[in-house]
Parts: structure tokens; C-alpha cells; sequence
């Protein structure tokens, strides 16, 4: 189904985003590598930290992007704003509540795929945008929903033992709503999102199914 707004109504969101919020897209983006960073120096914090920047991420998106900007060419931002700051409220949850839940990289499919989308969010994303010709300040930077939920489906591999699968449920959504825009609007970049979603929402419930009969296992 074809947005109810043109490419240039799109692209303008952007550069009215970004002008009126910079330079919060730094903080953002030290945001986003200062929960990678956590995640192999520190796996100890048990994920409460990243658990609270992440979910920081998806409300500031949920509120400021989709509420403030977003809505503006789209009604369905209300919807999608909601739904993204109840993402956000579900990832500090997991990080505060789950008991045992911490994130690290480890050398399995989970770590490298999980270290391929995050460096693919963090550097390899803005990097294609610049390419097809979308620059500042009509570009997706980092804090906006795309590349945002690209490095949060990657560090959600690194978490141990598992992740509950609510907080899978509206990045995974938003993986297939965004990819929209590589579709009508030529954001070539965005072509991960359909990749990340299925690969790390596979990978994820697969994980957390072992996780499950292995305790069962333990258990009998």
C-alpha cells in the first residue's frame, strides 16, 4: 500500500527534524555506540544500562519524530508514536526486571549478526544514504526510526539468555512498515530492515526456545 504523503512531503519531515532538534542527533548517535560499548566491556550491568538507553532511543522516537514531525503528513503516527514509546517503556522493563538478562558478543551466528547490523546502523547506513544522494539535513540520521531499529535488533542478538518476546514484537513490525520506503522513495539504505527484522526475529525466538527446553532439561 502506497504512504499517503509524497517524497518530497517524506524527505521534508527529515530536514525539519533535524533542524530543529540539532545536535541531538550526536547525543543520539553516542547513545546507540555507548550501549554497544557496554555491551562488550561491561556484560556485568546485567543489561539495565542498555536497556535504558535503548529504550530512551524508542521513546524520544515514539514522542519527538512520529508525535511532533512525523504527524504532520501522516495520521498514523499517532499510532505509531504510541507504539513506539511502549517499545521503549518494554526495553528499560528488560533491562530492569528480567533477572539474568545482559547483552555481550560472543563468536556465534548470534554475535556476528548481531555486530553486522550494528555496524551497518552505525557507520555503513549513513555512509549508503550519503551515496544515493540523500544528505543533510534531508536525511534519516541516527535516532530515527530505520537505522535506530536496525542497531536495536542487533544488540537484542547479544542478549543472554533470552530476550521475552514482546520487545520483539514492534521493532520486527516497524522492519516491515519502514521498508516501505525503499519501495517508493528510493531510500536505498532502508533495504536492511526487511533483512534485520527476519534474520534477527528468527535468530532471537530460535535462541530463546533452546533457552527454554534447556532449562526444562535442567529442571526434569
Amino acid at each position: 500500500m502506497r504512504p499517503p504523503f509524497s517524497a518530497e512531503d517524506f524527505f521534508g519531515v527529515f530536514v525539519a527534524y533535524n533542524e530543529a532538534v540539532w545536535p541531538a542527533q550526536v547525543v543520539l548517535a553516542a547513545l546507540g555506540g555507548a550501549a554497544v560499548v557496554l555491551a562488550i566491556v561491561r556484560p556485568d550491568w546485567h543489561g539495565k544500562a542498555i536497556g535504558y538507553i535503548l529504550g530512551g532511543l524508542w521513546m524520544w522516537m515514539g514522542v519527538v519524530y512520529h508525535w511532533v514531525f512525523f504527524l504532520e503528513i501522516n495520521p498514523a503516527a499517532r499510532l505509531f508514536g504510541a507504539l513506539f514509546v511502549l517499545e521503549g517503556a518494554l526495553l528499560a522493563w528488560a533491562g530492569l526486571r528480567v533477572e539474568g538478562l545482559s547483552f555481550r558478543p560472543a563468536w556465534d551466528t548470534f554475535g556476528w549478526v548481531g555486530g553486522v547490523l550494528i555496524v551497518y546502523a552505525l557507520i555503513a547506513y549513513p555512509l549508503i544514504a550519503i551515496a544515493m544522494g540523500h544528505t543533510y539535513p534531508a536525511q534519516p540520521t541516527f535516532g530515527l526510526p530505520c537505522p535506530t531499529t536496525i542497531l536495536t535488533l542487533g544488540i537484542l542478538l547479544w542478549a543472554r539468555p533470552r530476550i521475552p518476546w514482546p520487545v520483539l514484537v514492534v521493532p520486527i513490525l516497524w522492519a516491515i512498515v519502514g521498508a516501505t520506503a525503499v519501495r517508493y522513495f528510493g531510500v536505498v539504505e532502508d533495504a536492511m530492515l526487511p533483512i534485520a527484522g527476519i534474520l534477527a526475529g528468527s535468530l532471537i525466538l530460535w535462541k530463546n526456545r533452546s533457552a527454554r527446553e534447556t532449562r526444562g532439561t535442567a529442571r526434569s
